[in-house]
């Protein structure tokens, strides 16, 4: 066992080893390895550094330390090389099956850390087996769609049979256009799509039909015309409710007023003049006793308060209505501010601010038909915009795929694919009911933000036979060899920082299988790649060994990882080769195998 694996996580897991393992997830572990092995390109922030799997199916405890460029995993059928898989599937958000907890624990938990500055990233999933999944990111709860979110973009995985990314043909789309460097192109339509959409919208809020416009825009013409007619005032109603009130007793009330006034100011008897009088003598008495005086300007104020409350009283009855006439006007208006407060507000005030809001309502609506009729003429201009947008885009994408297709059609025929038809179709569709749509070269065509155009990455494996999309293919070493070919063409346009391909030898024999070693390691000059392979071929051109084999340990199976380094490298070849009774010739050829890789690459990197 090297330093490479450790078959004891510990009781803190991988977080109980982050702060020793930061150190081989970071920089310095990286310029150690390319001392040691100076074709092992340096980190790259977001490769997996770490993978530690714990009850896993026949995994007890185990853990990993990877490197940045070719990793192999090697070992005898069944053993649990794709177990690895499984489990780091897990821990990048994979859907939880309970029947990977190892028989007799309560949960499995899968821990992988991803190289990151200053510190690793680490994500973690347990999996219990009643079906349970929890999820964690640097030690906070997270949902498994979150995991996925965050750690799925750091793992894309080339299986036998998962449903892989390259096979939605909207990724292909976004191959195609990352490696034609169309971003100019993709930006331009974008922009025309969003200044579309927003014309849209605002003529969805003017999509009125012109009965309805006519209707709501005399409705609020009358109302506001009508409440403006009336001149209210705020406060008006209670004032004629007043003024009715007291004309209904206006001849008591006259005569109320009168004997008001003559109290007050009657001759000799009035309440003014005797206060009057009692004031004058109280200023009398002021000479003889200063206290007086201010008894004496009490009197005359009152006196002054007497005079004024008798020249109210006359003045209110003379302002009682006598006149039927005005009365009856009275009672009309005071029904019609009724008649306007049942109709559009409480009181005056309310009314009033309704037929402010009905004037500026109708102004809006009278502008409306204007308005419309300029976001239409706009939305035709942008339309023509979009369309000229995706016919660049498309002519573009057209000449890109061209170049995609050749490439990746040379490509896979140095992976074993000698006769294999490579082609990448950029097509149309007209719209279905409810899509948008633009007029090209006289069809209409649905589109959206990323084009006219829809992209399929087509195959024909076997002459004579039709090319079919690429998620047609029924093999899944087939596909991982495809993908092995595209990620090698667009290691440029592709950022995943970890690529991992299981069984990507399936169906390859021994002469096929050193070119896809050779392709293996070329890819991970630019990316990390996973590899599980059964070809010595293969394996001789990996950066780091695993080999992957069951033991008996206290009468239970146990699947055990080990680095293989130096020596052993050969003797495990050797065995990939031609058994563990190979004998001398099997070790010649692995020694062979990996001389020759290593000349190769040599070779490689001195060009």
């Amino acid at each position: 066992m090297t330093g490479g694996v450790d078959t004891d996580l510990g009781t803190g897991g991988m977080e109980g080893v982050a702060a020793g393992s930061a150190a081989a997830a970071g920089s310095g572990a990286a310029e150690a390895a390319n001392d040691d092995n100076p074709g092992i390109p340096p980190a790259v922030a977001g490769r997996l550094t770490e993978l530690g799997v714990r009850d896993l199916a026949l995994i007890e405890k185990v853990r990993i330390v990877f490197e940045p460029g070719l990793n192999v995993l090697t070992g005898e059928t069944g053993a649990g090389k794709s177990l690895l898989i499984d489990a780091l599937g897990l821990a990048v958000g994979a859907r939880a099956d309970s029947s990977l907890v190892r028989h007799g624990s309560d949960a499995t938990r899968v821990e992988a850390l991803f190289d990151r500055v200053p510190e690793p990233l680490i994500c973690v999933r347990e999996v219990s087996v009643a079906g349970r999944s929890t999820a964690r990111i640097d030690d906070e709860a997270v949902t498994a769609a979150r995991l996925a979110d965050v750690a799925g973009r750091l793992v894309e995985i080339h299986g036998q049979h998962d449903q892989q990314r390259l096979l939605d043909e909207r990724w292909q789309r976004e191959l195609l256009d990352s490696f034609g460097r169309l971003e100019r192109e993709r930006a331009a339509m974008a922009a025309a799509v969003e200044a579309w959409r927003k014309n849209e919208a605002a003529l969805a809020e003017l999509g009125l039909d012109p009965r309805e416009l006519t209707r709501r825009l005399e409705l609020q013409e009358h109302q506001a015309a009508e409440i403006a007619g009336a001149k209210l005032r705020p406060g008006e109603a209670a004032e004629l409710v007043a003024r009715l009130a007291a004309a209904q007793h206006g001849e008591t009330i006259a005569r109320g007023s009168v004997e008001i006034h003559e109290a007050l100011t009657g001759e000799g008897s009035g309440a003014r003049e005797v206060t009057a009088a009692a004031a004058q003598r109280a200023r009398e008495l002021a000479r003889l006793d200063d206290r007086y005086g201010l008894v004496a300007e009490r009197l005359l104020g009152l006196a002054a308060e007497l005079e004024d409350a008798a020249v109210d009283a006359r003045d209110l009855a003379e302002t009682v209505e006598h006149d039927p006439a005005a009365l009856a006007r009275m009672e009309e208006r005071l029904s019609s501010i009724y008649s306007l407060e049942r109709k559009y507000g409480e009181d005056e005030i309310a009314v009033i601010a309704y037929g402010e809001k009905a004037a500026q309502e109708a102004s809006r609506l009278s502008g409306l038909e204007a308005s419309r009729e300029s976001r239409q003429a706009e939305a035709a201009r942008l339309l023509v915009a979009v369309a000229a947008a995706g016919r660049d885009l498309s002519g573009a994408r057209a000449a890109a795929a061209g170049r995609l297709a050749s490439a990746v059609e040379a490509a896979l025929g140095g992976l074993g694919f000698r006769q294999t038809t490579f082609q990448v179709a950029v097509s149309q569709r007209p719209p279905g009911p409810a899509e948008p749509a633009v007029e090209s070269d006289g069809e209409r065509l649905a589109f959206d933000a990323s084009g006219l155009d829809s992209v399929a990455f087509l195959i024909a494996p076997n002459p004579g036979e039709p090319a079919r999309p690429l998620a047609r293919i029924a093999s899944g070493g087939e596909l991982s060899r495809v993908a092995l070919a595209i990620k090698q063409i667009l290691a440029e346009a592709d950022r995943t920082p970890t690529l991992v391909f299981d069984e990507i030898d399936s169906g390859i024999g021994g002469r096929g299988a050193e070119p896809v070693g050779r392709s293996l390691w070329e890819l991970a000059r630019t990316h990390q790649v996973l590899c599980v392979t059964h070809l010595g071929q293969i394996a001789a051109y990996a950066d780091a060994q695993f080999r992957i084999e069951k033991r008996q340990r206290d009468g239970r199976t146990v699947t055990e990882v080990h680095r293989v380094e130096g020596s052993e490298r050969a003797a495990e070849l050797a065995q990939m080769l031609a058994g563990p009774e190979g004998g001398a010739a099997a070790r010649a050829s692995a020694e062979e195998l990996l001389e020759r890789a290593d000349a190769w690459r040599r070779a490689t990197e001195g060009r």
